[in-house]
């Protein structure tokens, strides 16, 4: 009780907090970058803390104390802090959404006991969303597929090996701890996987998102103009059209290869990216 009832006071105070305009908020970024006032530093921090409850109460279901996760969800809005650059043009509350989720995650990937085999990227996002992806698949496929059917669509929807997938289905239907099973009656009956995150954008990412497309358009345009013409040509057609060409399409129309338009298309992306690198690594997380 006594917890709770600390959580509900510093969630009440987060919300109290001012919210910060464009300007102020951008002002307060250099003031802490570039002269390290703290008290410009303090009220960024407290200015999003509400974000941070908001992204932390969304893993609550995965059986981690509030506290716990409010914290973790506050090392991350730091690490944000002391990361942001506002010469970026991003807003801060766009930054500190990724750190923020990405602390949470670490925390519940490193002390869930279902999943101590490491935490990888791959690892991370088929224990977040193997579940809801499973049941979207097979509620499309209106009938029951075979299991290693469903593991290699999975495996291609999210991403990751398939081995890997193999491996999750495993712990996720283990013993240790099983998301089909039913929560207590007190859920009426609801099971571990309907608590699991919805990965659809809250009412706070559509409005940062909404903020910040123009700025990662830009981001994105100025990198495909560092490609040359044929490599261009290769990514739209390969990646930008409704109906992708395939590698021995576009061989045949430039008279090359196969294997030769492969090594042109991954040519092409690691220019794409080291230009977007070159922004900044946090640019990168942003269009994952």
């Amino acid at each position: 009780m006594g917890i709770a009832t600390t959580d509900q006071g510093f969630s009440r105070k987060a919300m109290k907090a001012e919210m910060l305009d464009a300007e102020t908020e951008l002002a307060l970024a250099y003031a802490w970058r570039d002269q390290r006032d703290e008290e410009a530093l303090h009220r960024l921090i407290t200015a999003y803390m509400r974000l941070a409850i908001s992204m932390a109460s969304k893993f609550r279901r995965y059986g981690a104390p509030m506290s716990d996760l409010i914290q973790e969800a506050s090392v991350g809005l730091m690490k944000a802090a002391d990361k942001f650059d506002p010469d970026r043009g991003v807003r801060f509350s766009t930054y500190a959404v990724w750190w923020i989720k990405a602390s949470i995650q670490d925390y519940v990937m490193r002390d869930f006991s279902l999943v101590r085999t490491g935490s990888t990227s791959s690892q991370k996002s088929l224990f977040f969303n193997m579940r809801r992806v499973q049941a979207r698949i097979e509620r499309e496929a209106g009938a029951p597929l075979e299991t290693h059917v469903l593991h290699e669509m999975i495996a291609a929807e999210l991403g990751v090996p398939i081995h890997d997938v193999q491996m999750m289905d495993g712990r996720l239907s283990g013993s240790d701890f099983s998301l089909d099973a039913t929560q207590s009656s007190e859920d009426e009956g609801r099971s571990w996987v309907d608590a699991l995150e919805d990965d659809s954008p809250q009412a706070d990412e559509i409005v940062t998102n909404s903020h910040d497309n123009a700025t990662l358009r830009q981001w994105l345009t100025s990198a495909f103009s560092t490609l040359s013409e044929r490599e261009r040509f290769i990514v739209r057609e390969r990646k930008l059209r409704d109906d992708p060409r395939t590698l021995e399409s576009l061989g045949g129309e430039l008279g090359l290869s196969k294997e030769r338009v492969r090594q042109l298309e991954a040519a092409a992306f690691s220019k794409m990216r080291r230009s977007l690198e070159s922004v900044g690594p946090e640019v990168m997380t942003f269009l994952q």
